[in-house]
């Protein structure tokens, strides 16, 4: 199995505590950065501002609700521009409103998965996501820029 990158874009503190504690405990994972706005997500992605050196990510966990950019936006730029549209982009929020759902995968998002409310349903999404796409399904090698 080898190690792996994750971008959490998310700006709920207890969220980004919870995913990180479900990663770091299944102790696959070797890398989650953190970022908290769109814009954020966007200047990582693209190695822009404060983020130049920013490895690329394996895998992306996106929130819908988001200050200065929101999910849908940063999906857009994202799975647009031709040297990152590769990189698998969940959408993890709390918004179970159809039009997201459909927005996001008319955006080509890879997946929609709606926050559970319970903390042990929370974490065991997030423990099924990792499984998922880096036990089962095989990613390209992204191309570290």
């Amino acid at each position: 199995m080898k190690s792996a990158h994750i971008l959490l874009v998310e700006d709920n503190d207890g969220d980004v505590l919870l995913t990180v504690e479900a990663l770091e405990d299944r102790k696959i994972i070797n890398k989650v950065s953190v970022v908290r706005n769109g814009k954020d997500a966007l200047d990582f992605v693209f190695k822009r501002g404060q983020f130049t050196k920013a490895e690329t990510p394996d895998l992306i966990l996106l929130d819908v609700n988001l200050p200065l950019k929101n999910g849908h936006e940063v999906l857009q730029a994202i799975k647009t521009d031709k040297e990152t549209a590769q990189i698998p982009i969940i959408m993890l929020t709390t918004s179970s409103a159809e039009s997201d759902v459909r927005k996001a995968y008319q955006q080509h998002a890879n997946c929609y998965i709606t926050k559970p409310i319970e903390v042990e349903d929370f974490l065991a999404a997030v423990t099924s996501i990792e499984e998922f796409w880096f036990q089962l399904v095989r990613l390209p090698n992204n191309a570290k820029k």
